[in-house]
């Protein structure tokens, strides 16, 4: 039926305790995932993000305006049974960075791109023992293998749900290197957003803001800053 949508059957949404985690409880039934997995998340404090979702639907249940659930269920039903394959698909961004693809000209966008990209490739190379290597254009260059092994290291070191959220994190920004400054509290969710946008920046100033992109733009900012405050959630 169009425009069918389940209706909240519930009084009260409550974080509980759960094995080694927490679950969300309405009226003491424990949620369940759309795989049917038992719900449930590591922290208190995103349990409590997810039951404060629930309580806040009225009569009939919106899942858009629910980004804590919509995440921690990808973490359950989606990147723990494929943990490896998510993680190597994450980790790959490091081959082809956004902060490696320097435009060639006008020299005040080179320069620009340089200011704000230069000091996150020193602080991958110094803190996380990954030099990467950038280039002007966007002809594919081969980054250096003892390069890209601590990355793919620091990426499978998360947990399933820091993962699901660091999947928005590096997509959105379209930078593993931006996405791990982010996820490690090198640079604020906003800071690393605008520096993904450099070029769209850069044009906008040229020819002016699009309507449709301003839109899309802010849509995205809403997605990556979820996405920071789901990971900082995790622990």
């Amino acid at each position: 039926m169009s425009g069918w949508a389940p209706k909240r059957f519930w009084k009260q949404a409550e974080p509980v305790a759960f094995d080694n985690g927490y679950t969300v409880s309405l009226d003491g039934r424990g949620l369940k995932t759309p795989a049917k997995t038992a719900f449930w998340v590591p922290t208190q404090p995103l349990a409590e993000a997810v039951a404060a979702e629930w309580q806040a639907q009225e009569t009939k249940i919106k899942p858009e305006t629910m980004p804590f659930t919509r995440t921690a269920n990808s973490a359950l039903d989606k990147v723990t049974p494929q943990f490896v394959a998510v993680a190597d698909m994450l980790a790959a961004y490091g081959g082809s960075d956004l902060l490696c693809y320097r435009a060639e000209a006008p020299q005040e966008l080179v320069a620009r791109q340089q200011t704000a990209w230069d000091p996150l490739l020193d602080w991958a190379a110094t803190e996380l023992g990954a030099a990467l290597v950038a280039t002007q254009g966007i002809m594919p260059i081969a980054q250096p293998a003892a390069s890209q092994t601590p990355l793919i290291q620091a990426v499978h070191a998360m947990t399933p749900f820091q993962l699901a959220a660091f999947h928005d994190l590096v997509a959105i920004s379209g930078s593993l290197v931006l996405g791990l400054a982010i996820a490690r509290g090198k640079i604020d969710v906003d800071a690393g957003f605008d520096l993904s946008r450099i070029d769209e920046h850069w044009q906008a100033e040229l020819w002016g803001v699009d309507d449709e992109a301003a839109e899309s733009e802010a849509y995205k900012r809403d997605g990556i800053r979820h996405a920071a405050r789901f990971f900082g959630l995790c622990g």
